[in-house]
């Protein structure tokens, strides 16, 4: 016959086999991880300042050369270890956004690099990037009315 717990009961049965959380770190490591990602962007705008480039310049090479990284080492599976450590830290910065566009394209490698990856990455693409621009679109709209 099945014992009948009371709330206490089940309220402290709960608690003895739920995984006691890991808050802090998580929050260390993702504030530490996207920092450092930024720190790097950073690193790159100010390199291309001082080569003389003009600030749209800048601006449009450092995130260019983000995503290319963020791309590159999802390529190399480095990407994927990073967000196993950092969470939500590794996929706020631009980089992320490589990595969401990358990483599905990479599970069609077998199926060819035409029909597979090249295919498919616009599937898988094509929500990012609808959503991307939907909410740049709403937010410059807010920041519009917001002026006045």
């Amino acid at each position: 016959m099945e014992k009948i717990l009371t709330k206490q009961e089940y309220v402290k049965y709960v608690e003895e086999k739920s995984p006691k959380s890991k808050l802090a770190r998580n929050m260390t490591r993702a504030f530490v991880v996207g920092g450092l990602i930024c720190v790097i962007g950073q690193l790159i705008s100010n390199l291309l300042r001082t080569r003389g480039f003009s600030q749209e310049i800048v601006s449009n090479l450092t995130t260019m050369i983000m995503v290319f990284l963020g791309a590159l080492f999802t390529g190399l599976n480095i990407y994927d270890e990073l967000g196993r450590f950092a969470g939500a830290g590794s996929i706020v910065p631009i980089t992320g956004f490589a990595n969401s566009i990358v990483s599905p394209a990479m599970e069609f490698k077998s199926e060819g690099y035409v029909l597979g990856v090249g295919a498919r990455m616009f599937v898988v693409a094509g929500p990012v990037l609808v959503y991307g621009i939907s909410v740049s679109v709403v937010v410059g709209i807010i920041y519009y009315l917001l002026r006045f």
